[in-house]
């Protein structure tokens, strides 16, 4: 086999091979060690490498293999990590001067359970700081590149993630999504990505307030059974994360192939919300619901008002980081990104009758899915209204000729961090421009099972895993 699709191979594939002898994970590290020495220097997908330590844990879990007893689900798997989740001992910057060399004392009870699991740490993944934009770019790492397009954004605020594993240089990736930052760059890179129920995936311990209540941790990856797995090693609950939801005893790669007998799907593509969509995607869309009816499912257009959900989460997500960082906002002025800046400047000023509308318009939104959710079992959106876009922007101004505010070309993402619903991104087509297009998937609260079922179900019908980038 060589070198490139070992890469490439989907991370249930490597560890039965693992399992089975016919590779090692200190082989499978090396190869993909070499692949990332050759490709992030183009890319800028991983800001802080753990080669040494990925070889540690390679080597621990090679020794696991030989005893044949108890191993874990992960054991021997190159993976990535998002640079705004603590890894005991590893710089850890959160893509901010403010913590350019911050090195965490203790783990985040997700790494403690994927490093319970077997897997191996390849290193830290770029992110905008603190996650603020939906495109990757920070003061101390620079800008991440699309794997497609190098003169195209990789999405965010998962950016790292997204590239990395659409160029095969991190076969399982964890990343964290708090208005799209997990499903916006699978998208725009042509991976999977799954936000799961807010809650099922805990967060302890945690730096600050930003996107508190809003902000999930989830796997990305190319295969929809490899985020199943991951999946199943990071849930349960945690005393330390008061919102962590119970333990619900399902093994989500064991339940995958059980494609539910009836399905009802409505798909919308504005929300009442998007002002604009790029023709392709929406020809992209509309095609793969089609697929989708071929399994006797239906589906129909439905119309939703979410209108009140920009509103709500731009006061939630600007405010939180304003708390954050007033303290030393004067002095970080000149070394904080300017956009952040920004925000903090409109958010210092708000009371609590702001946070009040926003809870208000936030509530309203839960509303409106809760009936949605009576009449449907899925909802299918655009993941985002346009392909990847040129570097150095946070977004497009216009769509269609149709100007746009600031978050017009990612409408269909953060209503679902504020309902806390669970939902997925996956790749659907191409652009004119030979870009990923992808469709999200939303389920109901607590479902993760029909989301991945019917992420799965649409995966056989529709690979997408033939088509890589091309690096020269």
């Amino acid at each position: 086999m060589k070198n490139e699709e070992i890469c490439y191979m989907s991370a249930c594939d490597i560890v039965d091979s693992i399992k089975k002898g016919d590779i090692t994970s200190q082989e499978i590290t090396e190869i993909i060690i070499e692949r990332i020495e050759k490709i992030n220097p183009i890319l800028n997908a991983y800001c802080t490498p753990t080669f040494d330590l990925a070889r540690e844990m390679a080597k621990e879990a090679d020794k696991v293999v030989k005893t044949g007893v108890d191993i874990p689900l992960l054991n021997g798997i190159p993976t990535s990590i998002k640079d705004l989740i603590m890894i005991k001992g590893i710089r850890t910057t959160f893509g901010s001067k403010l913590y350019e060399d911050f090195i965490p004392e203790e783990d985040e009870v997700v790494i403690k359970r994927l490093k319970n699991a077997g897997c191996v740490i390849l290193g830290k993944t770029n992110t905008p700081e603190f996650g603020h934009v939906t495109v990757t770019f920070n003061l101390i790492f620079g800008e991440t590149k699309n794997p497609w397009n190098l003169e195209k954004t990789s999405g965010g605020s998962s950016g790292g993630a997204g590239a990395a594993v659409a160029s095969g240089i991190s076969p399982l990736a964890l990343g964290s999504d708090g208005g799209g930052s997990i499903r916006v760059p699978s998208c725009l890179c042509g991976i999977f990505g799954l936000k799961p129920t807010y809650g099922r995936i805990p967060k302890y311990p945690r730096i600050g307030l930003e996107f508190y209540t809003m902000d999930h941790y989830g796997p990305m990856t190319r295969y929809v059974k490899d985020a199943a797995l991951m999946l199943d090693v990071m849930k349960g609950p945690h005393l330390g994360d008061r919102q962590s939801l119970p333990e619900n005893n399902i093994k989500y790669v064991e339940i995958l192939d059980e494609k539910p007998s009836k399905l009802k799907i409505g798909y919308s593509f504005d929300l009442g919300l998007a002002k604009a969509l790029d023709s392709d995607v929406e020809k992209s869309v509309l095609n793969s619901i089609d697929k989708l009816e071929t399994f006797d499912w239906t589906a129909e257009k439905v119309n939703l008002n979410m209108r009140k959900a920009e509103n709500a989460f731009y006061t939630y997500s600007t405010v939180g980081t304003a708390y954050d960082l007033k303290k030393k906002f004067d002095e970080w002025r000149d070394r904080i990104t300017p956009g952040l800046v920004k925000q903090i400047k409109v958010a210092l000023p708000m009371t609590a009758m702001n946070l009040q509308l926003a809870l208000s318009q936030r509530l309203a939104c839960d509303e409106v899915m809760h009936q949605f959710f009576k009449n449907y079992d899925i909802l299918i959106t655009p993941t985002t209204a346009v392909p990847a876009f040129e570097l150095g922007s946070v977004g497009p101004s216009k769509i269609q000729g149709k100007a746009v505010s600031h978050s017009g070309w990612y409408p269909f993402t953060y209503p679902f961090n504020l309902t806390s619903l669970p939902a997925a991104s996956i790749p659907c087509g191409w652009s004119s421009e030979k870009l990923p297009i992808g469709m999200q998937i939303v389920g109901k609260r607590f479902d993760e099972k029909t989301v991945l079922q019917v992420s799965k179900a649409f995966e056989e019908i529709a690979p997408w895993q033939n088509k890589k980038p091309v690096f020269n």
